[in-house]
Formats: structure tokens, sequence, C-alpha cells
């Protein structure tokens, strides 16, 4: 339960991160991604979702 807290919380941090450093850019991704086909988000939310797993599993030595 504590890993999962700690990714959370890290997960914020880098997320608080790009929005203070480049909120211009940040605004421009999101103006962008509106714009995508829901197909094109799925698959890319896929692809993120099993490579986040894949980083896991090999630091974790599984």
């Amino acid at each position: 339960m504590m890993d999962l807290l700690t990714a959370l919380g890290l997960m914020f941090v880098l997320e608080g991160a790009m929005y203070a450093l480049f909120p211009e850019g940040m605004r421009q991704m999101m103006t962008r991604v509106l714009t995508l086909p829901v197909k094109q988000l799925r698959m890319a939310g896929l692809f993120l979702a099993v490579f986040g797993f894949v980083i896991v599993a090999v630091l974790r030595g599984y």
C-alpha cells in the first residue's frame, strides 16, 4: 500500500511540475488531445499502461 501511495505522489509531482514549468505547452497539448480520435487515445493509453507495467515488473525483478 505504501508503494502505491508513493507512486501516486510521484505522479502528482511530475504532473504538477509540467504545468508549473510549461503552462503554455500543456495548454497546447490539451487542445491537440481534444482533436485526436477516440481509438487513437485508447491505443495510446493502452500502450502507456503496458509500458508502465513492464517498467515496474523489470524494476521489481518479476
